[in-house]
């Protein structure tokens, strides 16, 4: 049929026993109260404001308390905008202890959240992680090897920097090795996700062997996960990647949107599908292995924030991505907070506490997801 015999048709009255033709079928608008967009308004500057409040809660609270109107006075002091000084002491733990864990814990958090709202549009599974293409375990094999093998010509460096490496070369492999006919599968990258990460566990297991018992034990520590040995050198050292990464992330949401049609609609409507998705593994990759490198392996952030976002908000990127950001940043501030006054004067391993709470909520999504399906089959 031609154009003009389609609208020939369309104007035709409607023959008898012909079915009534209906008009088109409105979408929802932003008054609709299935639309997402009246929730991200509200749900935006909520996690703002609970993300500056948690952060100037972390930085009072510890062992040496500070008061939150001397703190705020010594960020005014420092900026120049009035306020005052503290005594030695308490500048010294505000300024040299508490800020960089706190900015750390923010760009951590941060970082593994966006990595998991871009691994989940990705692969196109709401309960798809980093972990899952193997940079947090390719990660571990450069930091394991370091300590295990006694690398020391970077310093204090040189676990971070064999982590940031290691996590990155592992991500390249997984590309090289799942990409055929010029193009990759999902399905074929997880399951190279999969094999890689057992290789990867069977390499720290031999190090681990092979390491003496001070060695055992800071690798132990580092696998742990950790915000203990926060510098602000090490801020400034994860500072670029997560600021690269988080500003490039939110330029690929509309396209993540698209290809959560199908590979093949979301080709239809001009989207490179093969670019996009080496773009977005290369940008998860800076994110958690730069993450990974300082602070140890910590599960579960990049899963589970970008999940409740979605059941809170739906699945439109351009609110999610961000969105994780600031949730993986509050939800790891929290948990920081958390690991260093809950058994105080101790400190528990922060990728353990994580894990303590996440694991039994990853059980839940598992059940609500299977129970709305009605079985996996």
């Amino acid at each position: 049929m031609t154009a003009s015999e389609a609208v020939r048709a369309d104007e035709a009255p409607a023959g008898e026993g012909a079915e009534p033709r209906r008009g088109p079928v409105p979408s929802p608008d932003a008054s609709s109260p299935k639309a997402p967009r009246p929730v991200t308004r509200v749900l935006t500057p909520v996690l703002v404001l609970a993300l500056v409040g948690l952060c100037l809660v972390s930085a009072s609270v510890g062992a040496y308390h500070i008061p939150l109107g001397d703190l705020l006075a010594s960020l005014a002091h420092k900026v120049g905008v009035g306020g005052h000084a503290l005594d030695r002491v308490g500048e010294s733990v505000l300024w040299n202890v508490r800020l960089p864990r706190v900015v750390l814990a923010l760009l951590v958090g941060a970082s593994l959240g966006c990595a998991g709202a871009l691994m989940q549009g990705v692969f196109g599974n709401p309960l798809a992680e980093p972990g899952v293409i193997g940079i947090s375990s390719g990660a571990a094999v450069g930091a394991v090897a370091s300590i295990a093998l006694g690398i020391t010509f970077l310093g204090t460096w040189t676990v971070s920097v064999f982590a940031f490496v290691a996590g990155l070369a592992t991500v390249l492999l997984v590309y090289t090795l799942s990409r055929a006919g010029g193009r990759t599968e999902v399905v074929t990258l997880i399951l190279t996700g999969i094999a890689v990460n057992a290789f990867a566990g069977a390499l720290i297991g031999l190090f681990v062997f092979f390491a003496d018992n001070a060695q055992v034990s800071q690798i132990t520590f580092w696998q742990l996960g950790s915000l203990a040995q926060a510098t602000w050198p090490k801020v400034l050292a994860v500072l670029p990647c997560a600021l690269l990464g988080l500003a490039v992330a939110p330029l690929h949401a509309r396209k993540l949107d698209l290809l959560a049609l199908g590979e093949r609609p979301a080709r239809h409507l001009g989207v490179d599908v093969e670019r996009l998705r080496l773009v977005l593994v290369l940008v998860v990759a800076l994110l958690t292995a730069a993450a990974v490198a300082v602070s140890g392996i910590i599960s579960f952030v990049g899963l589970l924030v970008p999940h409740l976002l979605r059941m809170a908000a739906g699945p439109g990127h351009r609110f999610l991505v961000p969105a994780s950001a600031l949730g993986g940043g509050l939800v790891l501030v929290g948990a920081d907070l958390a690991a260093r006054t809950v058994a105080a004067p101790a400190e528990l391993p922060l990728g353990v506490l994580t894990a303590l709470f996440g694991s039994p909520f990853f059980f839940w999504l598992l059940r609500r997801t299977r129970r709305k399906q009605g079985g996996w089959a």
